[in-house]
């Protein structure tokens, strides 16, 4: 196997490590491979959007999630580091309102592997960062939901210094007993 899979405080959410083969030249890596995803992180996954964001220090992107069409999301830093977070918004779940966070960035070359059914949203922690993710729906802006970053029931213990730059959208995002869920 390409990878190591291994769980979150999410059992649904899970922290892809790639084999990272190095030389004086430089390095190589595998960041996708559908069988092997499928063998080991989630079946019968289809990626149909890939995505790229570019943030500077300080920016906190989220938490997002479609209430339809939801998107699971397979994400991964490229330049910098962020501090990634999934919160589950299925009614039914056990976990229900609880989140998983996982520090991502170019050196440590995670993934993070997050289904349909969760919130998502990351704070930048380098001066920039670049965020990449496969996304396995399209967006449709009329479907995306906000869940509020500092939901005090959430309790995200985002590693912040200051106040997070927002997006007024995450600025007005619900709390978890006025938000949208899945069933």
């Amino acid at each position: 196997m390409g990878f190591d899979v291994s769980p979150t405080e999410l059992a649904d959410v899970k922290i892809i490590e790639p084999a990272v083969f190095g030389d004086a030249r430089g390095s190589f890596f595998e960041s996708f491979n559908a069988r092997e995803f499928h063998e080991h992180v989630a079946q019968g996954v289809e990626f149909v959007q890939d995505n790229h964001s570019r943030s500077s220090y300080g920016v906190l992107r989220g938490l997002h999630y479609q209430i339809h069409h939801p998107q699971g999301k397979l994400v991964r830093v490229i330049d910098g580091e962020v501090f990634d977070v999934a919160v589950d918004m299925r009614l039914s779940s056990p976990t229900f309102g609880k989140w998983a966070g996982v520090r991502l960035s170019a050196d440590n070359y995670r993934q993070l592997w997050i289904p349909p059914g969760f919130a998502h949203g990351f704070l930048v922690l380098t001066p920039s960062a670049e965020f990449v993710y496969k996304a396995t729906d399209y967006w449709f802006p009329e479907h995306e939901r906000s869940l509020l970053w500092n939901d005090p029931e959430v309790d995200i213990a985002w590693p912040l210094e200051g106040e997070p730059i927002l997006a007024p959208k995450d600025a007005a995002g619900r709390l978890l007993f006025q938000a949208e869920c899945f069933a």
